[in-house]
């Protein structure tokens, strides 16, 4: 098994996070941002500290979704979770500290949970353009 890749997003930067072998030890990546003209130097991160991992995030708005849709193309196995479901991780371990590199720790440790579970989580799929349009407002033409 892959160790999960956990990113916190934001409007403008994303935080990504992956667990180390030592126990609460983690290489991270901070402020990235937000925008699909860098996330080229994200994806090379990835291949060189997580080669093949899946990457755990949080359902933020749209402000996921151009990530989300990049990393998807580029063959990694993404999941989109319910913010509701990280909050009651993060309750399950007590957690009060809250920034976005910590939250990204945070999502990867519920990655390495879930990809633990006997029925794991479904990877998450692009909207297709047509989906994507009806929630934009606009009709299918």
């Amino acid at each position: 098994m892959q160790t999960p890749v956990g990113v916190d997003m934001s409007k403008k930067t994303f935080d990504a996070a992956v667990p180390l072998n030592s126990p609460g030890k983690y290489r991270t990546k901070a402020k990235l941002p937000n925008d699909p003209a860098d996330f080229p130097v994200f994806f090379d991160w990835l291949r060189k500290h997580a080669p093949g991992s899946p990457v755990f995030m949080e359902a933020t708005g749209i402000y996921h979704e151009a990530l989300a849709i990049a990393l998807v193309r580029e063959g990694f196995e993404v999941y989109v979770i319910n913010p509701a479901q990280i909050a009651a991780y993060a309750q399950s371990e007590l957690s009060r500290t809250k920034s976005d590199r910590t939250d990204a720790k945070l999502i990867a440790r519920f990655g390495v949970a879930q990809m633990q579970l006997t029925r794991p989580l479904k990877p998450w799929v692009p909207p297709t353009p047509a989906a994507a349009r009806a929630r934009a407002g606009l009709s299918a033409q």
